[in-house]
């Protein structure tokens, strides 16, 4: 099967769509043949992805959605089935990662605010896309993180990681209950992702140590096999491909995305 045909016809369901990662696996999933349901909480941004991916507006649709609202999560699967009469396959995208620090310092009411974007919202989501799925059977592809299963030094996100932590541990149980229906549930994990996060984090790490963001990005890799970080392209293709029938027989994963950084 040709590289284009690798979603051909399928509808794929993308949260969290904004510059970066969600974006990539919007523009990934048009360009492998298939449709892209955008959803974010920020109209411009989606609008803008649409565009940019889709210009005669034949293989995308789009609706603002915030997970933590779970009649907007059934609006954006609707939205699906409604223009495309289907849903084959769910990235899930969305997250609050910008909640840093440790347990000394920890605020729980923010921690809450996290685990209900990022683990209670992607179930939301999964749940909105059930009915469809279970008519053919599909795949939920949830981003997740690396630093769920090892910590970074560089920086402490304890409330990110608990709460992906939470939701690669969540998928094993979906992978069995949605196994009868042929919905697969896989999750991929970034490292150290080249995209606007991590270009903004070396930027600003460099600027207030005085030092080239070169050897900011330096201390990241050296620990990494290949000799730089995975871009949030290459994190897309690997939800593609799960998102594929190509990984038909693949469920109940964790997939790495990291450069070799941490091996298991």
């Amino acid at each position: 099967m040709p590289a284009e045909q690798l979603l051909q016809g399928k509808t794929v369901i993308v949260s969290g769509v904004g510059p970066g990662l969600g974006h990539r696996v919007a523009a990934a999933v048009v360009r492998d043949g298939g449709r892209a349901v955008l959803g974010a909480r920020t109209r411009a941004g989606l609008a803008r992805t649409a565009e940019q991916i889709d210009p005669d507006g034949g293989h995308s649709a789009y609706r603002t959605a915030d997970i933590t609202d779970e009649t907007q999560c059934e609006a954006l699967a609707a939205l699906a089935v409604e223009r495309f009469g289907r849903i084959d396959a769910v990235v899930h995208v969305a997250a609050w990662d910008s909640s840093f620090g440790g347990l000394e310092d920890a605020d729980f009411a923010v921690w809450q605010q996290v685990i209900d974007v990022n683990l209670l919202g992607t179930l939301r989501m999964t749940r909105a896309c059930l009915p469809s799925l279970k008519q053919r059977g599909g795949s939920v592809v949830i981003i997740g993180t690396q630093s769920a299963v090892a910590a970074p030094s560089q920086v402490r996100q304890a409330a990110y990681a608990a709460s992906k932590g939470a939701l690669t541990s969540a998928m094993y149980s979906l992978a069995r209950e949605l196994g009868p229906h042929r919905i697969r549930v896989n999750t991929v994990l970034p490292g150290w992702m080249w995209g606007p996060p991590v270009q903004a984090y070396v930027r600003l790490t460099a600027d207030s140590e005085g030092v080239p963001e070169s050897e900011v990005l330096a201390r990241l890799t050296e620990r990494m096999a290949l000799p730089e970080p995975a871009t949030d392209a290459d994190v897309a293709e690997a939800a593609a491909f799960l998102a594929s029938d190509r990984a038909r027989s693949i469920t109940g994963q964790s997939l790495l995305v990291n450069a070799g950084e941490v091996m298991r």
